[in-house]
């Protein structure tokens, strides 16, 4: 299934076919699947999958993405980035850890979950959409608005993004932290650098404006959330000259925060900050997902104790790394992730065990097992 997901050129916004194969593995195992194509002016239009087994509560869903970055460049890689190699026990191709593996895993689960049990006393659900690795407009936040517009409840949820740092078993994330990027510019006056008096340099003005914002720690981190952490990603006047005083100043920086802040607080901190050194500036201010957690419970005990189970390692509940699209699922439900080995997602030559991809399925297998056995 992996093998077969992997040959799907499905580069965001591209569906390349992965979509068409889900559906068509999920239907025969039972599944109501309804395709959900959304587009927005200024974006590229996306196809996302809603598929769904059984009715009522418990309903337990899987949610992921088939979308993937571009490959890069072909000859870097050792083989055809598309073509869904196995090599001496190693998946090789785009999205084999980010995030199709997890994906295949996860229908096979299912299928030895139904073979056991042969109905489950709740429902399963899928959320797949495409629009992940791009700028997540019409994917999953779409996906679930239309969901709740039609009274669905989704009672707890699992992504499978790839969590683990060396090993499977390694960690789950029970939570994500928020992300903020800021553009500061800085208008000044262009002149002869050997005139300054009949200039204006915004270089000078923008470095104090910067050193404000980084000169102290936002916070000391919580219980379960590290620092906050403000990173200068770009200083930029486009000047080449060395006798000219540019006449524009820009900066581009980026807050990843923990639940001591929301978006709209650490965006008053900031504006509050700059107003202290200068009043000539002006800010642009996204947030791409605000911090969440999903405090230590039923869902996250019954991940972690899956994968120890399996692997006899016990996870860490982390809620390290960037962002992902259970930013948008918390506000709907109970949320964790755990997927593959991340160390090769995104690179040349991207690849995971295939036995962790087996190891995986049967993890989540055993997930399936605690909710709905339970239930």
């Amino acid at each position: 299934m992996t093998l077969r997901l992997i040959r799907c050129p499905s580069v965001t916004p591209a569906e390349g076919g992965a979509l068409d194969l889900l559906q068509q593995e999920l239907e025969a195992l039972g599944f109501v699947c309804t395709r959900l194509p959304f587009e927005e002016a200024g974006t590229a239009p996306v196809d996302n999958l809603w598929a769904k087994l059984g009715e009522g509560a418990p309903h337990f869903c899987f949610a992921g993405h088939t979308d993937v970055v571009p490959p890069g460049e072909a000859e870097a890689w050792e083989v055809d980035p598309f073509a869904g190699t196995l090599r001496e026990g190693q998946v090789i191709g785009r999205g084999a850890a980010d995030m199709k593996g997890a994906i295949a895993a996860f229908v096979t689960a299912v299928a030895a979950h139904l073979a056991r049990v042969g109905e489950v006393p709740g429902s399963i659900s899928l959320l797949i959409t495409g629009d992940e690795e791009g700028p997540s407009i019409n994917g999953t936040r779409k996906v679930l608005e239309w969901l709740a517009e039609r009274g669905e409840r989704i009672d707890a949820c699992l992504v499978g993004e790839p969590t683990n740092p060396l090993e499977l078993g390694d960690m789950v994330k029970i939570g994500r932290r928020g992300s903020l990027t800021g553009r500061l510019t800085v208008q000044g006056k262009q002149g002869h650098i050997a005139y300054p008096h009949l200039a204006d340099n915004p270089c000078h003005r923008i470095v104090p404006l910067l050193q404000a914002l980084i000169a102290e720690p936002l916070d000391a981190g919580s219980e379960h959330f590290q620092p906050s952490s403000l990173q200068i990603a770009s200083i930029d006047v486009g000047n080449p000259a060395t006798n000219v005083i540019p006449a524009q100043a820009r900066a581009v920086f980026n807050v990843r925060f923990n639940d001591h802040w929301t978006g709209a607080s650490l965006e008053a901190w900031i504006r509050e900050r700059l107003a202290q050194v200068d009043q000539g500036w002006e800010l642009d201010v996204r947030v791409s997902g605000e911090c969440f957690l999903t405090p230590p419970g039923p869902l996250a005990e019954a991940v972690a104790q899956a994968v120890e189970n399996e692997t006899g390692r016990k996870p860490e509940l982390s809620t390290s790394g960037g962002t992902s699209d259970a930013r948008f699922i918390r506000a709907y439900s109970p949320v964790v992730e755990f997927g593959l080995v991340g160390q090769t997602m995104h690179q040349v030559n991207e690849r995971v065990a295939a036995g962790d991809i087996v190891a995986l399925s049967r993890i989540y297998e055993r997930v399936l097992e605690r909710v709905f056995d339970a239930g």
